[in-house]
């Protein structure tokens, strides 16, 4: 399997090589024009965090880089191919758990240094279909199932082959067969395996109702392998099968969002049970001032909550990301949050309150707040905080803050 995965995203540059040696003279000057009339890029994101965790005597800090090359060639006959590597580095005292540097006595701060191949891919688009063999970023609606994690330093991405076909306008359809799942923990095994491997399916459908509004059903079949350095919880157990359908609308004045899933166990999960998951949100602007307010459950089945690891979770539930990983009686998440502009500076605000969707039972409550000044095309500042309260026994205080500085050129 893990052959499997290397060869993904190692083929695209040996078919280049191979092609390039054969081909004839007319070939070579199209394929040299790939190349010539390609694009290079760099990105740089600082970021200082700081976490204030009540069950540990020492704060967390830390002030990490993550420095982003990217070469992508110009496409030519609907070919391209993306090279993309990714370096975090550390400044100061490494006084955080990154999971990877055994600093167990501070909170966790998921960012471990080292450098990673973040993309490399084949891709070939044409005007109905398109297809991607390497590793690449799959981010389907809004992440809440199979995500990036863009939000950590090391991205989240994935090594496979993934197919979109759009039979008519309105309608578009997503397949693909992941083999491995590059994971924020990398690039080398920690507290949580840098790499996932297995032999999963991903499958979406979109449909545009009309220009404002959208339906979308899906398909996930996750089985990973047992790796015998990690335990099923890790590994093995977060396999399962899960089946949803969703829907987005603007209106007028106002925003629907509402969806509903289930679960099961399936693979090499050691598990038995079934969990649904459902959402709504309703949402309004008034005067440039935009208002929301949702209701989210991740249910559980057999005291196994309702499984999401391939999501970028830090978007759901609180950005203290205190429910990472859904309890055993499931979570219950109502919020309400309001956004608008101070001059060029956009500014949001968020409250939630959680509890047990199976017992009702009060975890806590959060307040997520953040300022996001997008300077110019290539340079923006972002201030976020957030702070979690407790109302129970599993789950501690928690107050966080971050200042990231991005360049991009």
């Amino acid at each position: 399997m893990k052959h499997l995965a290397k060869t993904c995203y190692i083929l695209p540059l040996l078919l280049a090589a191979t092609g390039s040696a054969h081909a004839q003279d007319s070939w070579g000057d199209s394929a040299a024009k790939m190349v010539t009339d390609g694009k290079a890029s760099v990105d740089f994101r600082y970021r200082f965090e700081n976490v204030d965790q009540e069950n540990f005597n020492k704060d967390a800090t830390a002030n990490t880089l993550r420095s982003r090359i990217t070469l992508a060639t110009a496409p030519w006959g609907g070919f391209s191919a993306l090279l993309e590597m990714d370096h975090v580095s550390d400044f100061g005292t490494d006084d955080y758990n990154s999971l990877s540097n055994g600093n167990i006595q501070y909170p966790v701060i998921a960012d471990p240094e080292g450098a990673d191949l973040n993309q490399a891919y084949f891709k070939y688009a044409g005007e109905t279909m398109a297809g991607i063999l390497g590793r690449q970023r799959i981010n389907h609606g809004n992440q809440r199932f199979i995500g990036g994690v863009g939000w950590r330093q090391n991205e989240q991405t994935y090594d496979g082959l993934r197919g979109t076909w759009e039979p008519m306008e309105l309608l578009k359809i997503d397949l693909s067969y992941v083999a491995n799942v590059s994971r924020i923990f990398g690039p080398d095994d920690g507290a949580q395996p840098a790499d996932l491997d297995g032999d999963n399916y991903f499958a979406r459908a979109d449909y545009t109702i009309t220009p404002d509004q959208k339906l979308a059903a899906y398909g996930y079949w996750l089985d990973f392998d047992e790796n015998k350095d990690y335990s099923a919880g890790k590994t093995v157990n977060n396999s399962g099968a899960t089946y949803g359908i969703e829907y987005s609308g603007k209106f007028d004045w106002f925003s629907l969002a509402a969806a509903y899933a289930t679960q099961s166990d399936g693979g090499s999960s050691t598990l038995d049970y079934d969990a649904d998951y459902y959402m709504v949100e309703l949402g309004a602007k008034f005067s440039g001032i935009g208002f929301k307010g949702g209701y989210e459950v991740l249910g559980a089945g057999d005291g196994v909550g309702f499984k999401t690891p391939l999501a970028t979770l830090h978007k759901f539930q609180g950005w203290a990301d205190k429910f990472l990983g859904t309890p055993g009686d499931g979570i219950e998440d109502m919020y309400a949050g309001v956004n608008g502009k101070l001059g060029p500076v956009k500014l949001a605000a968020i409250y939630h309150d959680f509890q047990a969707s199976e017992t009702s039972e009060d975890f806590g409550t959060e307040i997520d707040l953040v300022a996001t000044w997008p300077i110019n095309k290539q340079f923006s500042v972002q201030a976020k905080y957030a702070s979690f309260s407790s109302d129970s026994d599993r789950y501690d205080d928690t107050d966080k803050g971050w200042v990231t500085l991005q360049l991009k050129l």
